[in-house]
């Protein structure tokens, strides 16, 4: 029986990575918005756009992701992953199919930045829980690293699948493909969404059957604390600001990686979204297994120390004059190695301080300072590089901003019962 549940958990494991594989569209955004920046330009009339508003499909899509995994966790926890992420996969198609029959920058933001936005929240919020659950707690940020990289890997094929289709059906053809396919394959997978049976208590020894473990061996479970109470504690609003930097300053660089490399890579651009990708992939899975060993805070703390460091190194790469390619691709792959592991810790966060019953609405809480840190860092990093010219003014904020962050994250203590 054992064997049964361990290969079960496992299938549960790379469902959710699956699924992520497909809602990881999201960080493909740079392409799209290039295309859509040189329509405008070029006056071709295609896209009726002002050029200051172009990021805000990607903008108000970061943000709507992350205040739908708030619903998107009470369904998860209420009627089960299978639902939920089948919820995802409708909506997402829905998205893609409306965009993919208009140019109109409200239709956009409604198709792109609304439904596919929620659509992702759902599908995502789906795939983490019924995973941790299957495995003990020595597990968690190597689990939640594994599911999430899905996301972060995306990129690695939708980049050049996306500008190979660009090239011969199209931006919009090329909305239409996607918005079959992702729907067809959140659906397939979201039938091995499943949640261990009832009594199920993992154990630190595989070998060992479910059904005579001692229960001396099972990893202590973590205190139960639902939404409303952890949102009195101080450690959730210290997690929502370091979540909120860290997602922020990421996502501030993934929205504009293409149009960063297109001055020196041209059409291959999209070359260095899908390197990125392997950072951010990686991140996510080396983290977990860093925190797993030396503990969540501490892994946090260094994280984001590397990337204030990254964000200052990359003033130098993107001010210099002819910049060359390897160096624009080698900082986006080390800013998104570190973006990524932020994806892996704090849904460790979430199990290991506050416990699994409640964690789809627990981490739908605290997702919303993701959203939030990608669609306000986005919005102001556009607003300095209309008044600059450059993109140095954005990399040192963001530098800043994580080197407090890292801070906080050192000085952070384990959760008592009122903090």
């Amino acid at each position: 029986m054992s064997e049964i549940l361990k290969n079960k958990g496992w299938t549960v494991t790379f469902a959710g990575t699956g699924i992520n594989l497909a809602l990881g569209v999201l960080y493909t955004w740079s392409i799209y918005q290039a295309i859509i920046v040189e329509s405008i330009e070029s006056g071709s009339g295609l896209f009726n756009w002002d050029r200051a508003s172009v990021a805000d499909p990607y903008a108000v899509c970061c943000l709507v992701f992350s205040f739908s995994m708030i619903l998107a966790g009470k369904c998860q926890d209420k009627f089960g992953p299978r639902v939920t992420a089948l919820t995802g996969g409708i909506l997402v198609g829905l998205g893609l199919l409306l965009i993919s029959q208009s140019t109109s920058y409200a239709v956009w933001i409604l198709g792109f930045g609304v439904l596919a936005g929620a659509g992702i929240g759902f599908g995502y919020a789906s795939a983490t829980p019924p995973a941790l659950k299957w495995f003990p707690g020595g597990h968690t940020g190597l689990i939640a690293g594994l599911v999430v990289a899905g996301f972060g890997l995306a990129p690695v094929y939708i980049a050049p699948l996306a500008a190979y289709l660009v090239g011969v059906w199209g931006l919009q053809g090329t909305m239409l493909f996607f918005a079959i396919a992702f729907f067809l394959v959140v659906s397939l997978l979201s039938r091995f969404l499943i949640n261990p049976p009832k009594g199920y208590v993992p154990v630190s020894h595989d070998e060992q059957p479910v059904e005579t473990a001692k229960p001396q061996e099972a990893v202590p479970a973590a205190p139960e604390m639902a939404g409303k109470a952890i949102l009195k504690t101080s450690n959730f609003w210290k997690l929502w600001f370091l979540y909120f930097v860290g997602a922020g300053a990421g996502l501030m660089v993934i929205g504009n990686l293409a149009g960063m490399a297109k001055h020196s890579m041209g059409e291959a651009a999209f070359i260095a979204v899908a390197i990125m990708a392997v950072g951010n992939a990686s991140g996510r899975i080396i983290a977990g297994v860093v925190s797993d060993a030396l503990g969540r805070s501490v892994a946090l703390a260094i994280f984001l120390a590397l990337q204030s460091l990254n964000m200052f190194l990359a003033i130098f790469v993107v001010s210099s004059e002819g910049s060359v390619a390897f160096f624009i691709v080698l900082s986006a792959t080390f800013i998104g190695f570190n973006y990524g592991t932020n994806l892996a810790l704090f849904p460790a966060f979430c199990k290991s301080w506050w416990g699994l019953k409640s964690m789809g609405v627990n981490y739908g809480l605290l997702f919303t300072s993701w959203g939030v840190g990608g669609f306000v860092m986005t919005r102001v990093s556009s607003m300095l590089v209309s008044s600059t010219g450059s993109f140095a003014s954005s990399f040192i904020l963001a530098g800043l901003l994580l080197a407090i962050a890292s801070v906080v994250a050192f000085r952070m203590k384990e959760p008592t019962a009122t903090s």
